[in-house]
């Protein structure tokens, strides 16, 4: 492990609910969560001021209602988030040519690669200047953590939540880790957690009393053996630049199960042509085309077929997930289908009809997490998601706050506007359409901080930090 804290952690504050605040002024200060608003949807981000009412992020959104009834409730905008990382991401890469980007808000930069940071007052300054050059061009904040290694600097970036800055010099590893809980150490999910607390073990300084050989015995070599390492403070893992997608995904939950064999067929249909869209928007083709059905009973099926060759056709994909649909029983219904492409190729090979019915392997991929974003739906379903832009031709730039019977209520106001004024209209009404998103207004480094301290919560999904 290296000698100096060189290693840093980037983590941006609760991402999407603070561009959401950023975006809206009447949301700022306010508890505001994000994520999907159906009967099954699930909290990707909570604001720090959702989080001091238990709010979290992978929360089932009814149980977020529950406890926190008064918050504003948004649907994502992906697109939106996605240009504001890629802001981030540049300045990241502009500090050294090694970074390893976790999630749209959440990255790891080897500041010893291009000689950024060579010690702990160089790696200092690199990280107080991040922040600032963050928050100067986005407008947002994050959190910054320096250590010797890829754990210790994400176990830093933790400790200075919100809008901090924190090192773990070297020598002082162990003592810090030693009261920490199991979970925090990379590799240590529930079941693991649970398998240890049973033999006894809660902090990991009772990993490190229990010595390898224990541990070895409990999880078996590989797993035990770095558990080890990492209670000692052992961690080499490098930081590893851009990683190469591995599939391209889309898939839909859906509010009341699907029944009908042949709506199941038009979804699936329609999944495949979302699912080439990003394909080449990639610019990218794939060999395996592969279906997901998860049933009403929870249980997830998983067919695929592999080309000859190849692919960013609609037809063929469309046709070799109809096939593979061919395969399912859905009796009894369907609560979420996907549809994804692996084995990713940047060319494409002609006349797939005839491979796409012709011999294929049956493999079973790993699933996929990625969720569809709202752009990506038809115009009838996302017509007016709360939290999306809008335009009205008198009032101006607003954004949805809600809509239901016919009506769709909108608060007009920018990102560099008082808290602006609502309004309802029919949802039918000519002089409103959907909008695109303002920029953020930057801010210098005396400005009011969005995220205003409290409690923070432990990071987790995409924009949850």
């Amino acid at each position: 492990m290296r000698s100096a804290p060189t290693i840093l952690h980037l983590d941006m504050d609760a991402f999407f609910a603070s561009v959401e605040q950023a975006s809206k002024p009447s949301l700022r200060g306010k508890a505001v969560v994000v994520g999907g608003l159906g009967p099954r949807g699930v909290v990707a981000t909570a604001s720090y001021e959702a989080r001091v009412f238990g709010v979290h992020s992978a929360m089932p959104m009814a149980q977020a209602r529950r406890l926190a009834p008064h918050a504003a409730y948004l649907v994502p905008r992906f697109a939106f988030y996605r240009s504001l990382s890629e802001q981030v991401m540049t300045l990241l890469r502009a500090l050294s040519p090694l970074v390893e980007p976790l999630s749209l808000d959440e990255a790891f930069v080897d500041l010893e690669a291009a000689g950024a940071a060579w010690d702990e007052p160089s790696a200092r300054r690199v990280g107080a200047g991040l922040r600032a050059d963050i928050r100067r061009v986005t407008g947002l904040t994050g959190s910054v953590g320096l250590a010797a290694s890829k754990m210790l600097a994400k176990i830093a970036s933790e400790r200075a939540k919100p809008d901090g800055l924190v090192v773990i010099e070297p020598g002082t590893e162990r003592a810090l880790l030693a009261p920490l809980s199991v979970r925090t150490l990379p590799g240590v999910g529930p079941a693991t957690g649970d398998h240890l607390r049973r033999a006894g073990m809660h902090t990991v300084r009772d990993l490190a009393e229990a010595g390898e050989d224990e541990l070895v015995r409990l999880l078996g070599k590989a797993h035990g053996h770095a558990l080890y390492a990492m209670a000692l403070a052992h961690d080499e893992r490098p930081v590893v630049a851009e990683r190469e997608a591995k599939s391209v995904s889309v898939e839909d939950t859906y509010d009341v199960d699907i029944h009908d064999r042949v709506r199941v067929g038009t979804e699936v249909r329609r999944l495949a042509d979302r699912c080439v869209r990003r394909l080449r928007g990639a610019g990218l083709s794939g060999r395996t085309i592969v279906l997901k059905v998860r049933r009403y009973d929870f249980s997830t099926l998983t067919r695929s077929e592999t080309l000859r060759g190849p692919t960013d056709d609609p037809a063929v994909v469309r046709e070799a997930a109809a096939r593979l649909l061919d395969s399912v029983d859905t009796t009894g219904g369907v609560r979420l289908l996907g549809v994804g492409v692996t084995g990713l190729a940047d060319y494409t090979q002609e006349d797939l009809f005839a491979q796409a019915a012709g011999e294929r392997e049956q493999t079973v991929p790993e699933e996929s997490d990625t969720a569809p974003a709202p752009e990506d739906r038809p115009a009838a379903e996302r017509r007016w998601p709360a939290g999306h832009d809008v335009r009205h031709t008198v009032f101006g730039h607003g954004w949805v706050q809600g809509s239901g019977l016919g009506r769709v209520t909108v608060r007009f106001e920018t990102p560099d506007s008082a808290p602006g004024r609502v309004r309802t209209f029919r949802t039918d009404d000519p002089d409103l359409e959907p909008g695109d998103p303002l920029p953020l207004v930057p801010r210098g480094p005396g400005a009011q901080d969005a995220a205003p301290a409290a409690p923070a919560a432990p990071a987790a999904a995409d924009g949850s930090g």
